[in-house]
């Protein structure tokens, strides 16, 4: 049985993210991990040596006691959408929230990470903010993330980006896993530049091998990767995007303030991030 990991401050945000996680883990036969993690205050020791245990002490039994008091409300969650057999367990951690989600990665073996990102707005921040965006740079998991605007509905269609590297083959074919076990078709694009070296024969031998698989390949000739990525999202009526993370970088031009509201006036979807070597 598959592992995903679902960090949760029990916003709203969480919970609509929360709801795309039971339906992944449905999908893909995988177990839930809950992980709160909350930050401790910073004291001077030198003031404060004795009572230092006493303030973490409290400070973690208010945090054990809202996250005792939240657990209900997601397996309420779970109930109403006919989901509760999803196996759901817990972890309450102090400390960086990167850090946590690595360890956690590590301790039980997580296959994926689900986590939610608030509002259009909230695009940009969370791809270059210090919570989201360095957990998406930071692991080596896939990461589904999902905007608070995604609510859940089935998913039809994948859109996978690629530039045709051998090394993109493993992502895209754990990609048509998930698509053959939700029905779903997939939709490649390639954004071919003037500076792009990949040829037509690699292309078609691409095309060649993959077939049998419910996938469809377009190439697109522009310089303007970004806007051809956002309009791809658009027309092709995408229910989650999958992006190859091989740098921080490509998510920065991707999602600045002026894209980020062209793609706001549509539906937000979510956007499976897989980390390429």
């Amino acid at each position: 049985m598959k592992k995903i990991l679902f960090p949760t401050d029990f916003s709203e945000t969480a919970t609509n993210a929360f709801v795309h996680a039971l339906e992944f883990a449905k999908k893909v036969n995988a177990e839930i991990i809950l992980l709160h993690t909350f930050d401790l205050p910073v004291y001077d020791n030198q003031f404060f040596p004795e009572n230092y245990a006493v303030i973490y002490n409290s400070l973690e039994l208010s945090q054990f006691e809202m996250f005792k008091n939240e657990i209900p409300k997601l397996r309420a969650i779970a109930e109403e959408r006919h989901l509760d057999k999803v196996k759901l367990s817990h972890r309450l951690m102090d400390g960086d929230l990167l850090h946590n989600i690595k360890k956690s990665i590590k301790d039980d073996a997580i296959d994926f990470v689900v986590m939610g990102t608030a509002g259009a707005t909230g695009w940009e921040s969370f791809f270059i903010g210090t919570n989201t965006g360095s957990v998406i740079t930071g692991i080596d998991v896939p990461m589904l993330c999902v905007p608070v605007e995604a609510k859940f509905k089935k998913i039809e269609i994948i859109g996978f980006t690629t530039r045709f590297r051998p090394k993109d083959k493993k992502a895209l074919k754990m990609v048509l896993e998930i698509a053959k076990k939700t029905k779903a078709k997939v939709k490649c694009l390639y954004v071919k530049t003037s500076n792009s070296d990949v040829t037509k024969e690699t292309i078609k031998s691409w095309e060649k091998e993959f077939s049998a698989d419910p996938i469809d390949f377009y190439v697109i000739h522009s310089d303007d990767v970004q806007e051809i990525i956002l309009d791809f999202i658009m027309y092709k009526e995408l229910d989650i995007l999958t992006m190859l993370t091989y740098k921080r970088g490509f998510f920065e031009g991707l999602f600045k303030p002026s894209l980020t509201k062209k793609i706001a006036v549509n539906n937000e979807i979510p956007i499976l991030a897989i980390p390429i070597d």
